[in-house]
């Protein structure tokens, strides 16, 4: 699957790993790497010593990367669906494959 058909913002389901079956907003897409980055989705802890530019310390958390495979759009309803690219009107756009609706 290419990166092009997953954008920022689109809601996704996960495929597989830990969070399998949850959904999420794409934050950022990393298409060099093949990867994603989903709001709430593979968030790993790291524990910071306190310093100048936060003197109260902590744990920190944040979204690690998901590889693209392991993503896909999620439809109207929820579930996964692939996407293909029609051209309607005469502009090439993003279709989601079970429904048929526009993305």
């Amino acid at each position: 699957m290419s990166a092009a058909k997953i954008k920022k913002g689109d809601k996704v389901v996960i495929l597989a790993g830990k969070d399998k079956g949850r959904t999420g907003a794409v934050l950022q897409v990393l298409p060099k790497d093949d990867k994603v980055l989903v709001e709430g989705i593979n968030v790993h802890a790291r524990h910071r010593k306190p310093d100048q530019a936060n003197p109260q310390g902590g744990i920190e958390r944040k979204p690690a990367p998901l590889h693209i495979s392991n993503v896909a759009v999620a439809d109207k309803d929820g579930k996964p669906t692939r996407v293909r690219f029609e051209d309607r009107d005469g502009k090439k756009v993003r279709v989601a494959v079970k429904s048929g609706e526009v993305l």
